[in-house]
């Protein structure tokens, strides 16, 4: 079923994004990890395009197991840079004969060693090209766009950036899921400026638990989210003083408090970006809703 079918019969809920593991002998404690979030009976699950190294065909086997073997509506992230038409339009054959029918339309990274000549050839540039593309090729298929509350890093300005994110739904995009944040505001911000500018569909927040001062630094650097301070000074305080232990007590306990806040103010529901860790998902999502 189509992701954007089930949010107009559901008033608020739980959706998670998974990572497929680096190592295919990471797989069996994946899948245990799946199995145990799956008592949070999400929405929908999220896995990204080649994460850690892995491929396209990663995701394409881990959305078809987690539909089959775990009964989840699944949504596979998929990118548009460096790829060919042909190799895109068969990774699309290939969700729906396994019954995967969601995709979330992304640009990808642009290759750092890449010429721009290179990208001559190849009709997708954007995040909007590919979502034109899916929604003529199979348009069936539902389909989801990223947003940026903090605007995308690479935008001129966030009128541009927004401009950009009402072409995406213009071309097709079914909903709207977050770049991760540490501000509501930033949120309800964004829902208000997107709103304003005649974009309609519905708005999910992404909500990322601090796990470790080294991952968390490392994904703000590429996103460019902003941590407020003194919610920094608390982890900075708690790695001082109980290590990774203390840091991700911390993390957990305000990506809680995120969600209750977002859930509370009418947000569709909220996206945990579970990096694959299940004690810290369940402790934030326990009695959530």
């Amino acid at each position: 079923m189509r992701i954007v079918d089930l949010l107009s019969r559901n008033n608020q809920f739980v959706s998670l994004e998974f990572f497929p593991p680096k190592e295919r002998t990471e797989w069996p404690s994946f899948f245990k990890t799946v199995e145990r979030l799956g008592s949070l009976s999400p929405l929908f699950a999220s896995v990204t395009y080649g994460a850690g190294g892995g491929t396209g065909s990663d995701t394409l086997e881990i959305v078809s197991r987690l539909a089959k073997d775990h009964g989840l509506e699944t949504m596979a992230h998929l990118t548009c840079v460096g790829a060919q038409s042909a190799t895109l339009l068969k990774f699309l054959d290939d969700l729906s004969t396994a019954g995967v029918n969601n995709v979330l339309a992304l640009r990808g990274d642009m290759p750092k060693d890449s010429p721009p000549e290179s990208s001559v050839c190849n009709p997708l540039l954007n995040a909007s090209d590919l979502v034109a593309f899916i929604r003529k090729s199979h348009p069936d298929i539902g389909i989801a766009v990223a947003g940026y509350p903090e605007t995308h890093p690479e935008a001129e300005t966030p009128e541009k950036d927004l401009s950009y994110l009402k072409l995406k739904i213009d071309q097709g995009g079914d909903f709207i899921v977050t770049q991760l944040f540490f501000d509501n505001q930033l949120y309800y911000d964004f829902v208000s400026r997107a709103r304003a500018i005649g974009i309609t569909k519905p708005i999910i927040p992404g909500i990322l638990p601090v796990v470790s001062l080294k991952v968390i630094n490392r994904i703000v650097s590429l996103c460019g989210a902003t941590i407020p301070a003194a919610f920094m000074a608390e982890l900075e305080e708690a790695d001082r003083s109980g290590g990774a232990t203390a840091v991700q007590k911390v993390g957990v306990k305000y990506a809680r408090k995120q969600a209750q806040e977002l859930l509370a103010a009418g947000a569709p529901g909220v996206h945990l970006y579970t990096l694959n860790r299940a004690e810290a998902v369940l402790e934030i999502a326990d009695g959530l809703l």
